[in-house]
């Protein structure tokens, strides 16, 4: 007999909070039991560290909250894959790697490595009862070697045993013979040779050969960008449980949910249905877990099939460095001709991805490096060409920025080598080459709107910066000083918003108000740590009208949401929120719908004057207006059968691009910024630091300006370290032996700019209608550490009285500063001596 559970009482919900008092740190408004951290943050945020920031800009605001699981974060409360309880049998995976770059598998002998102790099973190619090809976009990725090596640390097999040790010692066992055969890894002999994983793509606007000839300076050189390990805290991990229906539950540390449950699927040869994913947060993605979470899922759902129990894989940090794609390296070219202002008139631009030796996501990634090969100037009559160069190094994938800060380098080192060719400041320079009335399209047919806001925003930070005073100064102090040199820069940031594949820019959401007030919300979207969640649920608040401790946020699951985007491009606010908002926009009209034919009935209350404030329904306005508190509200509507459920849904508007032609709108808006970045450089040694730092950045109207400064300050260091220290090495075999972090340098707390100033552009809100007028923030700050770079690179020319900007490939480690500063000693030294 079913009986009708009793209604909880009727709450009268929180009025959402006021603004935080003046002055107060936007971490301020968290619970009560994180008194103690919200103190020692506040003191962080104000410089009670010797290292700490000079200047944080945290405005009070209404929207200024913490991370939603940041108590957790700190206390150890949140769970990431390795904390989730498994049963007392679940096996363990470890991972056979080839030890080669090129070759062909000739005998792999697993008899002895199943009967180690422990092992469970051991698979291989031809154990795999679906798809063997597990390439995201095109194929080219087996998920274990059937004959072809195509680098080191290729899946050949996987053991499951009791424990992770018996694994990993069981791989040890095997007998391997592979005929070696040479390797590639030079992207520019595969890009001469016609190597490519995808055909090259190019973009054109007018006669760029006439330019070339027309102009009255021709400027050219080429460079070298350097990759770039993704290094998340949390490593690849994944969860997978066996189900009563053939199927599987994956718990991943994934930025794409339901591109994993697809290859689940096909692997197993079973429905999508089939195979549930879910995804609670991260430990850092960056991108690294946009399609390379996905191999690791796919084995271990093999094995939970196989043996019908739990199946746990974590990549040890070597072996995840190893086996996993980076930023894709990139070599750059340019020719371009200029006025005698140092105009760009137009010119050519080559950029040759590193793509490792499958497509994965290279094609987009490249085709991102030729959309940013402008930066936020206008190349007049140009021609962009992209090739995708095919290596015997992992797949080189997404990261931060995907591809669009390698192709800003270009136009950076060209901005900066035309100022030394002229005379003239670097920033003059940059500032006459921005886009502008009469000179807004991009050399693939977008034109670029709020030009203005860009201006403005340079200029503001050219004036809080005291840019001009510090050259003066710096200038004189160079001068002098024969041994240290310092250096000055201010670079800009155009950098589009949109997933470049028009179908990714979609988004769903499920929302539910349950009988006692309280909103539970689930979207498509992935938590890596930039506080997605936490902006989903401000905005799920904020149109009904309650307070965020009102709205619940559940994990990203395949069965709530499905069919949904990657986590990425800086799309998850923009494209979630919208959804989450459309959902909350038709339960609105629902519950308004029921309340004027039923609560105000014959009182004469406009439908259309109701809305959801303060944890109320209002109706009416002055002395007329009635009230409802929410949660008399929604059991009202319970009781009247009224749906109490909703799905929302948002695709963005305009966008397109047509490859054929190389001409479209890819992008549904632009988020600008800009850095002022100053460092000390010994010229003896090649040892700099960096000693202060300037941001102003772009954000429109923030949905959380809290979270928002934190990503500009994390974008801007991760960047940093990318320019600075973060070198990855290959020996002659194509072995990665930059393997951990004893050889591999990430920033740390101590590499943070003794002044550090950080502020949101204010007043300007997004010209498009992004959620709320907000705009992106993920990817943008990052190509913000491309100041420190071109710093260094004035520091270096002043060795020639700023009459030449060395070549400074990156990262630009001590070493190649120091072989920079020699080679400019010693042209300058040759052509003095010949005058």
């Amino acid at each position: 007999m079913r009986t009708l559970t009793k209604l909880s009482k009727a709450p009268e919900s929180k009025a959402p909070e006021t603004a935080p008092e003046q002055n107060k740190a936007a971490t301020a408004d968290v619970s009560p039991e994180s008194e103690t951290a919200r103190h020692e943050l506040d003191g962080r945020i104000k410089g009670s560290s010797p290292l700490a920031r000079d200047t944080v800009h945290v405005p009070p605001h209404p929207h200024a909250r913490a991370h939603e699981s940041a108590i957790k974060h700190v206390t150890g409360r949140a769970a990431y894959i390795d904390d989730l309880k498994a049963p007392a049998d679940t096996l363990h995976v470890a991972l056979g790697l080839s030890p080669v770059a090129h070759g062909r598998l000739t005998r792999l002998d697993l008899d002895k490595v199943r009967t180690m102790p422990g092992v469970v099973d051991v698979i291989g190619f031809h154990d795999v009862p679906g798809h063997t090809d597990i390439g995201p976009v095109f194929p080219g990725d087996p998920i274990f070697v059937e004959e072809e090596i195509s680098y080191v640390g290729q899946v050949m097999f996987a053991v499951a045993a009791e424990s992770h040790r018996a694994a990993r010692e069981a791989v040890q066992a095997t007998v391997v013979e592979i005929d070696e055969q040479p390797a590639c890894l030079d992207p520019v002999a595969a890009a001469e040779r016609g190597e490519f994983v995808r055909p090259t793509h190019v973009q054109q606007s007018g006669d760029w050969e006439q330019a070339l000839a027309n102009a009255a300076h021709v400027v050219e050189a080429e460079q070298f960008v350097g990759g770039q390990e993704h290094f998340y805290l949390e490593g690849q991990a994944c969860l997978v449980q066996p189900t009563e229906d053939e199927g599987v539950i994956v718990h991943t540390s994934n930025q794409h949910p339901s591109e994993t449950q697809k290859l689940v699927a096909e692997v197993l040869g079973i429905p999508f249905h089939a195979v549930t994913v879910e995804v609670r947060r991260m430990g850092g993605g960056f991108g690294g877990k946009e399609t390379q979470a996905s191999p690791w899922a796919c084995i271990a759902a093999l094995i939970a099939r196989r043996t019908g129990r739990t199946t746990r894989v974590r990549l040890p940090r070597a072996d995840d460095m190893r086996v996993t794609g980076k930023r894709h390296p990139f070599h750059n070219r340019y020719r371009l001709g200029v006025d005698d202002q140092g105009v760009v008139q137009g010119g050519e631009i080559t950029v040759i991805g590193d793509c490792g030796y499958s497509p994965d996501l290279s094609d987009a990634i490249v085709d991102r490096a030729m959309f940013h090969s402008d930066n936020a100037y206008s190349l007049g009559e140009a021609r962009v060409t992209g090739h995708r160069a095919r290596t015997h190094t992992a797949s080189n994938t997404a990261f931060r920025g995907f591809g669009g800060p390698q192709g800003m380098m270009v136009i950076e080192a060209a901005m900066d080598d035309i100022a030394r060719r002229i005379g003239e400041d670097p920033l003059t320079v940059r500032k006459r080459n921005f886009y502008r009335p009469g000179r807004q399209m991009t050399h693939y047919g977008q034109q670029v709107d709020q030009i203005a806001l860009l201006k403005e925003l340079v200029e503001q930070l050219e004036t809080s910066s005291d840019y001009w005073e510090r050259r003066r100064a710096i200038t004189e102090f160079n001068a002098e000083s024969p041994i240290v040199k310092r250096g000055l820069a201010l670079t800009p940031v155009k950098f589009g918003i949109s997933f470049t594949a028009k179908h990714l820019n979609q988004a769903g959401a499920l929302l539910h108000v349950y009988t006692d007030g309280s909103v539970m919300i689930n979207h498509g979207g992935t938590e890596m740590g930039q506080g997605l969640h936490t902006k989903i649920c401000q905005v799920v608040a904020r149109e009904l009208g309650l307070d965020t401790d009102e709205v619940r946020i559940t994990a990203t699951r395949t069965d709530k949401v499905p069919n949904t985007s990657p986590t990425a491009a800086s799309s998850g606010a923009d494209l979630n929120g919208q959804a989450a908002r459309d959902a909350c926009l038709k339960l609105k009209e629902r519950l308004f719908d029921f309340a004027h034919e039923h609560l105000y009935k014959d009182q004469g209350l406009d439908r259309e004057d109701m809305r959801l404030e303060a944890g109320h329904l209002v109706a009416g306005y002055g002395e007329s207006e009635r009230r409802i508190p929410w949660g008399e509200l929604v059991q009202s509507a319970y009781l009247n059968r009224i749906s109490l459920s909703e799905k929302g849904f948002y695709a963005t508007p305009l966008i397109h691009y047509d490859r054929n032609v190389g001409q479209g709108r890819p992008f549904y808006y632009y988020a600008f910024g800009a850095a002022v970045a100053e460092v000390s450089v010994d010229t003896l040694t090649g040892e700099y630091q960096v000693d202060r730092v300037d941001i102003l950045h772009d954000v429109g109207d923030s949905l959380n300006p809290a979270i928002d400064l934190g990503q500009v300050e994390g974008g801007f260091i991760q960047g940093m370290g990318w320019m600075t220290s973060e070198e990855l090495k290959w020996n002659d075999a194509g072995r990665l032996i930059s393997d951990g972090p004893a050889t591999y340098k990430i920033p740390t707390y101590g590499d943070l700019p003794p002044v550090f100033n950080v502020k949101l552009m204010e007043g300007h809100p997004n010209s498009m209608a992004s959620i709320y007028r907000s705009k992106a923030v993920g990817e943008p700050p990052f190509m913000l550490g491309m100041a420190v770079w071109s710093a260094l690179r004035d520091a270096l020319a002043s060795l020639t009285d700023y009459a030449e900007a060395p070549r400074l490939d990156t990262p630009a480690t001590p070493e190649r500063v120091l072989m920079a500063a020699e080679a400019l000693r010693s042209r300058y030294d040759t052509a003095q001596g010949a005058v």
